[in-house]
């Protein structure tokens, strides 16, 4: 695994990458992904679809999303242009990090990506203007097995590092976690 340093966070299972870019007096080339050299973070998973996103305004907020049951999906996040606080929150039923976040600066000029298992929900807040997100997923997109957290529920209080100046329609009707919310089965 010469291509990445893979550091874990305090959360079990998301991990931070960071990429290790050949360079010469050209520039550089810089892997994303690589099969092979990730095998011990995604295991016998497959990447089975690629977006990418692209924010206009500093301080939207998109998130919290994540995918349940058979088509629950782990993700490579890696912000491609502009700066993004990204965030995901531990939603796994039984996990003894239920409901605690974790954050990480993700740069497009840096080289830093997270990736985020099955089971916990995924979203960021944009730091700059025009901020291109690249994913990678394990599972293609299932609108019946998509579920939503409120980016502001007081739950899990996020420390969102600025104003919230825009969000969705539908990131803003998320539900927010009340006590009969017990995790999602991953």
């Amino acid at each position: 695994m010469d291509r990445f340093v893979v550091e874990p966070t305090p959360l079990p299972g998301l991990l931070q990458l960071r990429r290790l870019p050949r360079a010469d007096a050209r520039g550089y080339l810089e892997r994303l992904y690589d099969q092979a050299d990730l095998s011990g973070v995604f295991g016998d998973r497959v990447v089975r679809q690629v977006n990418r996103t692209l924010t206009r305004k500093k301080g939207a907020v998109r998130g919290m999303h994540l995918q349940m049951g058979k088509h629950a999906e782990a993700k490579l996040v890696t912000c491609v242009r502009g700066k993004v606080f990204d965030v995901a929150v531990d939603l796994r039923q039984g996990s003894g990090t239920f409901l605690h976040w974790h954050g990480v600066l993700l740069d497009g000029d840096g080289s830093e990506s997270l990736f985020i298992p099955e089971g916990f929900a995924h979203g960021f807040q944009t730091l700059t203007d025009d901020c291109e997100m690249l994913y990678l997923h394990t599972a293609a997109y299932e609108p019946g097995a998509e579920m939503g957290v409120h980016p502001e529920d007081t739950a899990i209080a996020i420390a969102w590092p600025g104003e919230i100046t825009d969000m969705s329609v539908r990131d803003g009707s998320h539900p927010r976690i009340d006590a009969s919310f017990k995790g999602v089965l991953t």
